[in-house]
């Protein structure tokens, strides 16, 4: 399992390689130019100044390079620097000092940084977006077992009839219904997400709650809806089979056969499903942050592909594609954890 593990690491590398390239090279055809938001009343020699200092009057493989070095050779000395001076795990160990102020990548809308505008916002991403894909998680697995288990029964047809609504509604839709109903008429939850929130004592941590409870419902219908179907769906599969009739007849009780023997195997197919939608379901958040004004990654990729900063939306897109690999991975890895007769070496 190590050396399959280690080797589709390898394997990986030239991949997120050629998925950089192709998303740099398509952001290069994009229309519009960084300098368009710059005052009239700026001379044309201060412009040009500026675009070289941005690196625009360079050739797109010259600035892909740069890119290159200063994702993956520049960033993770900053990383390791702060990870020996700051952090509480590993701040004990000396300091690095590895950063020399090299030149790292620049977001022409803020002109600071992007890696440490992408820091910012991640937490904020990930009380939303990891709630709402736990609590998703959560509530489709049981959906799932029990209306496999009670096929066509009452709660199988109302799980159906849900989930088909999950899959048939958008995010777009769904955000503002919500706001409709439990804010303007109801006066329950907040309509917008106070990013600048801090929790000091429980009242805040109500508040907290309060204001998470929509955009968390909104993403949880999403993933409930499809991880619900595809568990039902794999566990029919599995309640049919010979060696489910034979732990019967062995004299197993219905509930270890359904939730040890048929549950593992049907967890197979899942585990994909659950794994692979975690780079998902952050482009669902990118809907549900601009409706419920989440200040996360979902809102900074909009108001950067509108103020066309390509460095920012190179590096927020290669995040998304880096997460698809990374899952992928960790998913083959799952299969051979849940199914013995699975091996890689």
């Amino acid at each position: 399992m190590l050396t399959y593990a280690a080797r589709r690491l390898v394997l990986s590398i030239p991949t997120l390689l050629f998925i950089s390239f192709v998303i740099f090279m398509l952001l290069q055809l994009a229309p519009g130019d960084p300098m368009a938001q710059v005052p009239l009343t700026v001379p044309p020699e201060v412009k040009q100044k500026m675009r070289e200092a941005l690196g625009l009057g360079q050739p797109p493989l010259v600035q892909y390079w740069k890119w290159l070095v200063q994702v993956f050779w520049t960033e993770p000395k900053i990383f390791i620097d702060w990870l020996t001076a700051d952090s509480a795990l590993l701040g004990w160990l000396p300091d690095t000092h590895l950063y020399q102020d090299e030149l790292r990548v620049i977001s022409w809308q803020t002109r600071s940084p992007v890696m440490d505008i992408v820091l910012q916002r991640v937490p904020q991403t990930l009380w939303v977006v990891g709630m709402s894909y736990v609590v998703g998680v959560l509530i489709a697995l049981p959906i799932g077992i029990y209306s496999a288990y009670r096929q066509y029964s009452v709660f199988d047809q109302a799980g159906t009839f849900i989930t088909m609504i999950g899959f048939s509604i958008p995010p777009f839709f769904t955000g503002p219904l919500l706001i409709v109903i439990f804010s303007v008429y109801l006066g329950w939850f907040p309509s917008i997400y106070d990013t600048t929130h801090e929790v000091t004592d429980w009242a805040s941590f109500k508040y907290q709650l309060s204001q998470m409870v929509m955009p968390v419902m909104v993403l949880a219908l999403q993933t409930t809806a499809q991880l619900s179907r595809y568990m039902r769906a794999s566990m029919l599969d599995n309640l049919n089979q010979d060696y489910v009739r034979t732990a019967r007849a062995k004299g197993l009780s219905e509930a270890v056969v359904v939730m040890i023997h048929v549950l593992r195997n049907s967890m197979i197919p899942v585990v994909t499903v659950i794994a692979l939608g975690v780079p998902a379901i952050f482009g669902g958040a990118i809907i549900t942050e601009n409706v419920f004004k989440v200040n996360g990654i979902g809102q900074l990729l909009i108001t950067a592909l509108f103020a066309n900063d390509l460095p920012m939306v190179m590096t927020l897109t290669f995040i998304f594609a880096f997460l698809i690999v990374l899952f992928n991975l960790i998913a083959d890895v799952l299969y051979g954890l849940l199914d013995p007769r699975i091996r890689y070496d």
